[in-house]
């Protein structure tokens, strides 16, 4: 070995040491017989001693209650355990190194100054443990669906057929089509049926097609791999048919998904297989469909705004809700419902509806459906004071309460007209049978000349006009 050679190891040497020396933990090293090799700067501050003046010692001359030569004639290592060390607790490693097969030294080090550091450290790992297990039950809660068939409330029988219908549906696998206006509860069924299928224990995603701009909606749906997108990031994202694996997908406004990301939707749904934007590789996603729509589909196939093809693999079990105007029977239970649910969130004691209202509400074609109902009743909830405990007339938003006095003012407005033809009848009667007479006439009608004169006028019923 030359000189260069022996300058090379010797710094190398001081490397390995000042290496280990300023690790924040405490670390010896002894050779096969426990005497020392190695003692850290470290480990010297923390005992009171020099490290320089452990060189050649027996370890157990260094350190108390150590195991460093025993450790040394078994070859056993030993990992995380207690040792007493001035009075406290500590957690240390010894390991043996072996070289060619052969113990040439073990190393000692001490992981933590004290018991308590590591207790300390379980109960962070632990809270740490319990927020994980926490936000994955909030993220199960979210992708789950939030309601049953009883939460679809309807008395009528058109209602219980769709109703059954739909639940018989449930237990299959094949596609499901909700059709109906907005607001009629297309969510809500598409919430029962994942409940009531074998795939309730698993997500239930949902996407509005028509509320994601267009350049998005297919990394939503199919996800993206890092820098596949602007902004994307180094990291990949799942898109909801991934994130659905098992469970069941629901896509809302099917209608406005655009024409060139349908064929896309078509082989995904052909092949169960993804591919993410920006990817290679296919991944294969175990899933139930339901989507749903207020347009009429068969129309947009018509004028080529839908996929022929893509309508047939959606259109498996179509289900038509019929409108609120349509079963207006269910209007009273489902204002009632309402009342209880939206009486609850505002912590009030409301929980009627009177007569009067009811009335005005099976009058009226509901538009909005349920949904419109439901904000009825609410803004309704929020404008009643004092110690009422039922929606009355006056508690109605403003357009309701105009409503009432239409039709008040209509039926005052036939009254009047049905007065009117009355009284021109017997005027007629009395001027015929006194051949125009305005004296006989008056007095026939028990009715001063100058008021007969005014009445007709009022009805043009001079010779002339009769």
């Amino acid at each position: 070995m030359n000189f260069n050679d022996l300058r090379d190891n010797e710094n190398k040497l001081k490397l390995y040491e000042a290496t280990l020396n300023i690790l924040l933990s405490g670390l010896i090293i002894t050779d096969p017989e426990g005497y020392v090799l190695f003692f850290s700067e470290t480990y010297g501050k923390y005992l009171g001693m020099d490290p320089k003046e452990t060189i050649g010692r027996h370890c157990t001359e260094v350190i108390e209650n150590t195991r460093m030569h025993i450790v040394a004639k078994t070859g056993e290592t030993e990992v995380n355990q207690p040792q007493a060390i001035k009075g406290r607790n500590m957690i240390v490693q010894r390991l043996p190194i072996h070289i060619d097969g052969k113990l040439e030294a073990v190393v000692g080090r001490v992981m933590f100054e004290d018991v308590k550091d590591v207790h300390s450290l379980a109960k962070k790992l632990s809270h740490l443990e319990s927020k994980v297990q926490l936000y994955e039950k909030e993220l199960a809660a979210l992708r789950s669906a939030k309601y049953t068939f009883s939460n679809i409330i309807g008395i009528c029988p058109a209602m219980a057929k769709i109703k059954d219908f739909a639940n018989k549906a449930a237990r299959k696998d094949a596609p499901v089509l909700l059709i109906g206006e907005s607001g009629t509860g297309k969510e809500l069924f598409a919430h029962a049926i994942h409940q009531a299928s074998p795939r309730r224990l698993f997500p239930f995603v949902r996407i509005n097609c028509a509320a994601i701009p267009k350049d998005l909606l297919e990394a939503e749906l199919f996800g993206y791999e890092p820098g596949a997108l602007t902004g994307a990031g180094t990291k990949a994202k799942p898109g909801k048919f991934e994130l659905a694996h098992r469970g069941t997908i629901f896509l809302d406004e099917i209608s406005e998904l655009p024409l060139d990301m349908q064929p896309k939707l078509l082989r995904v749904l052909e092949e169960k297989e993804v591919e993410r934007v920006g990817g290679t590789r296919l991944l294969p996603c175990d899933y139930r469909l339901i989507t749903a729509t207020q347009e009429n589909l068969d129309a947009y196939v018509e004028r080529g705004k839908f996929r022929r093809d893509l309508y047939y693999r959606l259109n498996v079990i179509p289900i038509q809700i019929p409108p609120l105007r349509e079963r207006k029977q269910d209007i009273p239970v489902i204002a009632e419902h309402l009342v209880q649910i939206h009486g609850k969130e505002f912590g009030t004691n409301i929980n009627s509806i009177a007569a009067e209202v009811i009335k005005i509400f099976m009058n009226y074609k509901w538009p909005g459906n349920v949904r419109e109902l439901s904000n009825v009743i609410e803004r309704s909830l929020y404008s009643i004071e004092g110690e009422d405990d039922m929606i009355c007339p006056e508690h109605l938003p403003l357009f309701f309460r105009n409503l009432t006095k239409d039709r008040d003012n209509e039926a005052k407005a036939s009254l009047r007209k049905l007065k009117e033809c009355s009284e021109k009848e017997i005027l007629l009667h009395a001027l015929g049978k006194s051949g125009y007479n305005i004296n006989v006439a008056s007095e026939l009608l028990g009715i001063h000349r100058t008021a007969l004169y005014r009445k007709m006028k009022k009805y043009n019923l001079s010779r002339a006009g009769q």
